[in-house]
């Protein structure tokens, strides 16, 4: 079976096809798809952005479609940039820029005030308008410079107590296990086996 991821991140595409590893589930990704027209995320919550896009994705391509929305959330900036995360700095979209602006944001926080979480909505809608949501959460703080090479987005300033580490230098099977993005896709799977064997038991009848 075949589903879309609706992104253009080949990151995320990535991660969830790790996840599904020992399946029969193919994951597209917006760049399969010919002629794809981004949608506007106009939700005010990450819940709401997720839904949005999944349900489109759904109904312009027939696939079974995810989508999510997951973004940083900084309490020195009360929890700014939240659902601005990927557009922080402004367009076009550029991790660079967001990460140079949200250091130059805690420039003058001390240490033990750059708590943040990276927080993660998402949503399964299937072309029958079904909708399932999913969440996950991680706790870390801001980081003063980059560290690692393996994240992309805030990852290279997340920093993680309990591996010492930035998300960035986590490599790829810690990330699929304690990740926002993770815990979210890891709750998802049972959903997407289950709309997979009933596709399976719908051709074979």
């Amino acid at each position: 079976m075949k589903i879309l991821l609706a992104t253009q991140n080949q990151g995320k595409v990535k991660e969830l096809q790790e996840m599904l590893s020992d399946t029969q589930i193919d994951v597209l990704s917006l760049r399969d798809i010919e002629n794809w027209e981004d949608v506007e995320e106009t939700g005010s919550t990450f819940a709401e952005n997720a839904s949005l896009k999944a349900r489109v994705a759904a109904e312009r391509t027939g696939y079974i479609a995810l989508a999510d929305d997951s973004g940083l959330e900084v309490d020195a900036l009360n929890g700014a940039p939240g659902v601005y995360s990927a557009r922080y700095a402004g367009e076009p979209k550029d991790d660079e820029r967001n990460n140079d602006k949200l250091l130059k944001a805690l420039e003058k926080v001390p240490d033990e005030e750059r708590t943040a979480r990276f927080r993660c909505a998402l949503v399964i809608a299937t072309p029958d308008g079904r909708e399932y949501l999913t969440e996950g959460t991680v706790e870390g703080r801001i980081s003063r410079m980059r560290r690692g090479k393996d994240g992309f987005g805030y990852d290279p300033l997340f920093f993680m107590s309990d591996f010492g580490r930035t998300m960035a230098e986590l490599t790829v099977i810690q990330k699929n296990k304690v990740s926002h993005r993770a815990q979210a896709f890891q709750k998802a799977i049972p959903f997407l086996k289950e709309l997979a064997q009933k596709s399976k038991t719908i051709k074979n009848e």
